[in-house]
């Protein structure tokens, strides 16, 4: 039998997992697979166990909220050779299986990993340090490590967006140099955003209509400071329609961006605390990673994107 790797966390999201458990356990089996499950123990102890252990199996699966995938996918770039990911999503936002179209439903989730097919997806780096899908500085970034996870538990989604409300009037401009394809971008910015996820904060298409999840890519959002209170409104509803205005923001798309900062600044990777920085140097490592997904969405948008971007037809026509 194939041997299947089980890492999950109990407490993620409202803790629906545990009641699924079973189930799961049963899909997987049918499935061919010899399971072993491990249940997560304290921050970064998935992250121990695949490292140690994933070598040993055929499937690594991982479920929880976007920090348990994150650390299952730090855990396997240690490996030289790639070893299959699958991921049932358990927590409160969920970015990275919305950009993926895994289903939010644990028992279909699995059953998603069973019968899917690999795909090779973008992951990055950041002073080093792995990142699977966004790494961010500025307002709101520091809502999900921040809000407390009883709320979470409880609110779910609504927990990110009262905290968010709450730090509002702290928020404030960094002046900073961004280097990226040749070029230095100079200016005072409140939020910064370097992804590769079609949902950032539970909203989708935030930052870009035409994000390719396995295209070497980052999508970067600067958005400037705003001079005042009417300012800042408008900024913030542009964002919330992805209007997102040369007069606002900076965007552009690149796999190498250094960002200089006058005063070290918090950052945030994958909705965790990333630490406080004055350099920040981000590089795409493209196609690292290799997930087991259902062969409905991703493939199948990917070609599809290509196909429009090959044969040079208008976005507006396509995505209307």
């Amino acid at each position: 039998m194939k041997k299947l790797l089980f890492v999950y966390n109990s407490k993620a999201g409202k803790g629906h997992l545990k009641g699924n458990l079973c189930e799961i356990i049963d899909i997987f089996t049918k499935g061919g697979y010899d399971v072993t499950a491990y249940p997560t123990q304290a921050r970064m102890d998935g992250y121990r166990k695949i490292r140690d252990d994933a070598d040993q199996y055929d499937l690594i699966v991982a479920s929880g909220g976007d920090g348990t995938l994150s650390e299952a996918v730090k855990a396997l770039l240690t490996f030289a050779e790639k070893k299959p990911l699958g991921y049932i999503p358990a927590g409160s936002t969920n970015d990275c299986a919305n950009s993926l179209n895994i289903s939010k439903k644990l028992i279909a989730a699995a059953q998603e990993v069973v019968d899917g097919v690999y795909f090779d997806y973008d992951v990055g780096t950041f002073n080093g340090e792995s990142f699977v899908y966004v790494a961010g500085f500025g307002a709101f970034t520091d809502v999900s490590y921040e809000t407390k996870q009883g709320l979470k538990n409880i609110f779910g989604h609504a927990a990110y967006v009262a905290e968010g409300l709450k730090r509002v009037p702290s928020y404030r401009g960094h002046k900073m140099s961004v280097w990226h394809d040749g070029e230095v971008t100079e200016g005072d910015f409140i939020l910064g955003l370097v992804s590769n996820a079609l949902s950032i904060g539970g909203m989708k298409n935030l930052v870009s209509n035409d994000v390719v999840l396995d295209d070497g890519l980052f999508e970067v959002v600067l958005c400037k400071t705003p001079k005042n209170p009417i300012d800042f409104s408008t900024t913030v509803s542009n964002a919330a329609f992805n209007n997102l205005t040369e007069r606002n923001f900076v965007t552009f798309k690149a796999s190498h961006i250094v960002f200089k900062c006058e005063e070290k600044i918090a950052w945030t990777l994958d909705g965790e605390a990333g630490g406080e920085h004055s350099l920040a140097e981000i590089v795409n490592l493209k196609q690292a990673v290799r997930l087991k997904l259902k062969s409905t969405h991703v493939t199948e948008q990917q070609e599809e994107l290509r196909r429009v971007l090959t044969e040079g037809y208008d976005f507006d026509d396509y995505y209307n």
